[in-house]
Parts: structure tokens; sequence; C-alpha cells
């Protein structure tokens, strides 16, 4: 299972008009292919008088499903385009529609490849890119006599202290990345001199946006 990458938040939409013809970019996160064709589907049926409705996605870890589609553009010069920038900016699970509105000049094949291109890096802006970083929970149990410094070493780390659930013992929950699960465990180990109960629990995904 991946413990982190780069996704799109969520859905983003952005014009841009080249030569009188208008360039509408559509983004999405999609985790699965029935997912992108279902965007796909929804935006080629609110632009039915659309010149072109071109399409690509990528999904999975490996990206090992990816598709591009020129919709009537010349061979290679939209959907692929527009999958090269979805792999250059490293986005996993995402999907992007570019409707056109031909505006009576022709753009040639190097100019279709760049405004399906810069449609796509601006519908991506739209949408803003996140970072999805695994986290795991982690329940530390202590006696009371150890609370107040473990509440103060957490408080003070970059890991984040979830809530404290008193009992016979206290239990703290910390949300611990993935890969640092193990130092986290070594460095509780450590702080309570081995008398700390250390259970790992569920993970979850915690987005970032990277700008």
């Amino acid at each position: 299972m991946r413990s982190n990458y780069l996704t799109v938040k969520g859905f983003g939409e952005q014009e841009i008009i080249i030569s009188k013809s208008h360039f509408i970019a559509y983004v999405e996160r999609a985790e699965t292919e029935a997912e992108a064709l279902a965007f796909i589907d929804k935006i080629k049926k609110m632009h039915p008088q659309a010149t072109h409705n071109c399409s690509a996605y990528l999904i999975g870890e490996h990206d090992n499903i990816q598709k591009a589609n020129d919709d009537g553009e010349p061979s290679g010069t939209a959907g692929f385009p527009m999958l090269e920038v979805l792999k250059k900016q490293g986005l996993k699970d995402t999907v992007v529609v570019v409707t056109r509105y031909f505006g009576g000049i022709k753009l040639g094949g190097g100019g279709l490849i760049r405004a399906y291109g810069s449609a796509t890096s601006e519908g991506i802006q739209a949408a803003q890119v996140v970072w999805r970083k695994l986290h795991r929970h982690i329940r530390v149990t202590i006696d009371y006599t150890l609370l107040g410094k473990i509440e103060n070493e957490i408080r003070q780390s970059s890991y984040t202290l979830l809530h404290i659930e008193y009992g016979e013992n206290v239990e703290v929950v910390t949300a611990v990345l993935e890969e640092e699960k193990d130092n986290f465990v070594n460095w509780m180990t450590d702080l309570t001199s081995g008398k700390a109960l250390i259970s790992l629990e569920e993970t979850h995904f915690v987005e970032f946006l990277t700008t």
C-alpha cells in the first residue's frame, strides 16, 4: 500500500482562450476507472455542442491504468499532451477533460499540443494539488505519573496528539506518519523507560496542500 502520493484536492475548472478557441479544463480526483469514465461522460453531457471533449486519466499506485482520448483532434495533439502534464506533475488518481469550442482559427499540431497542455495545467491549479500522506494511529497506555511528561513531549513534537482517554491507566492516541511509526515507538519506549504499552491501530490518509 502506498504511503504518500500527489493527487488533486477535488474538482477544478478553468477556461483559457487561444486564437478565439475556448478551452475549458475540468479536473477531478478518480480512484477507479469507472469514476474517471463517469466524470468524462458527465462533462460531455454538459457540452454536447462542443467541437471536442478530449480526456486523459491516470489511475493506480503505479499508473497501471492510463488513457488518453483526442476526441476528433489530430492524433496525439490533445489527449496525449494532457496525459503528459499529469505525469510530469507526478499526479495519481486524476482525470481531466478539456472541452474545446473552435474559434475559426486553426492552431496546427504544435499549437494544439501547447493549448491542451496549458489548459490541463490551469485546470490542475484550479483543482489544487495535495500530498496524501498515510498516518498510523498509535495508542500509548501509561501510568498517570507519566502523563504530564508524555503529553508535553508529544505536543512539542511533529506528531499529532489526537486524544487522551482516562481510565485505570491513561491512553494517549497519536497520529504518526506510517514511515515514522518505528521511530515513534522507540521514542515512547525510551521516554517511559519501557513502561508503556504501545499498540499500532488503524491507518488513514491526511491531505496537505502543496502550495
